[in-house]
Parts: structure tokens; C-alpha cells; sequence
């Protein structure tokens, strides 16, 4: 496996805690404990840079862009509550909308597949979930989920629109993970036209940090990654073949030596990414034995290990 590791100075004044290429891998936004967004052109091994945006009064956690079709938009969250998001005009990013209903910290964001519509899902210190969404009449709507995770919600994950044992209809689905160790699945209800849990997954021994669903790779299995402060990470699966909708828990090889922080699935959704706190990256593969290798290191100099 051969890559170019390209590195720069983002010029933040404080600690980077998100950095998210956009659809095409032309745009690169970075958000920083200084409070700060900046964006970045990327395009043959050169960045230049574009714009700051500073509309936030606290440091920036994550950040978010939606699907082209929408524009140029971008979404951030912030330990002062509010997710802004904000689009491309002639003149530069803009905010459009601020969504100001937390009552703590928002720690994590995400765009929902184009095919449900312009839906972020936003998970907060206060215990809830919201979903913000750009109507139809232009306007737009927060649908607050209450006491998702009772101590605190630090990660959010929608799963793949197409369904492992279905071509048909689209799936509305998402995992949450907490401070109360636990992961929860979450699907939509027609009836209710609300999310419901239709199952928690329980493992982690301590807060659970990030969650990530795999891209659909055609196989009838659904994948849900999550790494934890127990420094574990966990491989969750569901057959949909076998009609079952219990998920198989499964721990990568090994024990991380410190925190681990993020995962993150290629596009393809074969290769799993872990971001630990000794300043490593690890690649991993599941292999034909249905066991999970690590393929890859690198070290925080972007050197494989």
C-alpha cells in the first residue's frame, strides 16, 4: 500500500480537533480549541489557503460538509452549544442557519445521505440528539431527541441509505455513542415520523468516543465500528441474511496503548482507520477467517511505523 503524506501549517493557535475533505477531496476545512475554522484548496500534493471563519465563541469540535447538491456547505459544532452552518457565496462562507437548542457542549455532527435531504444529526453534552433539516419551504426544523445518552453524547454515525438485503427502500438509520459506555442503533418510524433505539450495544467499559458505519461494500452484513476511553475498539456486525437483528461483537487484535480517539472507514468500507493517543494510525482489514489485521502504521510525522 503506497501513499503521499502531505503537511502543512494550518496557522491555528491552538490544538486541531477535526480536519474533513469535502465530496470531490478538493476542499479541506480544519476546526481548532482556538475557535477557529479554516479552509484549505488541496490539489496535487499543494494546499492554498482560503478563508477563516470565527463565528464561534468556543472551541470547534467537529466539522461537516454536505453532499455537493446542496452547494458549497459546511457545517461546525461547538463547546458553546450552537452548530452553524454555513455556505459559499461570491464573497465567501457564510452562516445561513445556527441551531442554538443545546444547552451544553455539541460535540459531534453529521450529514445524513443525500438521498434523505439536507438532515445534520448533532449530538451534545446535554444528553440529546437533534436532527436539523432544510425543508421543502425553505425554512428550517429541529427535531429534539431527549435523554439519548443520560451523561452525554460524544459521537454520531448514519448508517448506509442502501441496505445490505435491500435495493429498495431507503434506510434511516444512525448509531449514537455516550458517556454512559454504551452504543445505540437508532431507526425511523413511519408511524411515530420519530427516531426510536431498536438496540443499545453494550461492551465498552468506559465513555465511548467515536462510531462509524462502513459504506455498503454489496456484502449482506452491515459493519459498526466504535473506539472507546477503555482504549478498545469493537467491530459490530449484523447478517442480513440470517433475518436477525442481534449484532455480533467483535474486538480488533490487540489493545490499544492509550485513548483511542476516531475510526474511519475508507470509501470502499474495507479498511478501517484508528486514531489513537500515542500519535499512531492503524489500518486495518478483515481477512478471509472473518479476523481483523493490521495492514498499515503511521506515526504522527505521517512515516509508516
Amino acid at each position: 500500500m503506497t501513499s503521499n503524506t502531505l503537511q502543512f501549517d494550518t496557522l491555528h493557535e491552538d490544538m486541531i480537533h477535526d480536519a474533513q475533505l469535502d465530496y470531490y477531496g478538493k476542499r479541506l476545512a480544519t476546526c481548532s480549541s482556538d475557535g477557529s475554522i479554516r479552509i484549505f484548496e488541496v490539489n496535487n500534493q499543494q494546499q492554498k489557503f482560503v478563508e477563516a471563519l470565527k463565528s464561534h465563541t468556543g472551541p470547534v469540535w467537529q466539522v461537516s460538509w454536505a453532499h455537493p447538491k446542496f452547494g458549497s456547505v459546511l457545517a461546525s459544532c461547538s463547546y458553546d452549544g450552537t452548530v452553524l452552518i454555513w455556505k459559499e457565496t461570491g464573497s465567501g462562507f457564510a452562516v445561513i442557519h445556527k441551531h442554538d437548542k443545546h444547552q451544553a457542549s455539541v460535540n459531534a455532527i453529521a450529514w445524513a445521505s443525500h438521498e434523505l435531504g439536507p438532515v445534520l444529526l448533532c449530538g451534545s453534552s446535554d444528553g440529546k440528539i437533534s436532527l436539523v433539516s432544510f425543508t421543502e419551504t425553505g425554512t428550517w426544523e429541529v427535531q429534539m431527541i431527549r435523554s439519548a445518552h443520560a451523561t452525554g453524547v460524544n459521537a454520531v454515525s448514519w448508517a448506509p441509505v442502501i441496505a445490505a438485503d435491500t435495493q429498495t427502500n431507503l434506510v434511516k438509520q444512525f448509531a449514537t455513542g455516550g458517556c454512559d459506555n454504551n452504543v445505540k442503533v437508532w431507526a425511523y418510524s413511519e408511524e411515530t415520523k420519530m427516531y426510536d433505539v431498536v438496540q443499545t450495544l453494550s461492551g465498552h467499559s468506559d465513555w465511548v468516543r467515536d462510531v462509524a458505519f462502513a459504506p455498503n461494500t454489496g456484502l449482506p452484513r452491515t459493519y459498526l465500528a466504535s473506539c472507546s476511553q477503555d482504549k478498545n475498539v469493537y467491530i459490530w456486525t449484523r447478517d442480513a441474511q440470517s433475518g436477525s437483528l442481534d449484532w455480533k461483537q467483535q474486538a480488533l487484535s490487540e489493545s490499544f496503548p492509550d485513548v483511542v480517539w476516531r475510526v474511519s472507514w475508507s470509501l470502499s468500507g474495507n479498511v478501517l482507520a484508528v486514531s489513537c493517543g500515542d500519535n499512531r494510525v492503524t489500518l486495518w482489514k478483515e481477512n478471509v477467517k472473518g479476523e481483523w489485521e493490521c495492514i498499515s502504521e503511521a506515526n504522527e510525522s505521517g512515516q509508516k511505523a
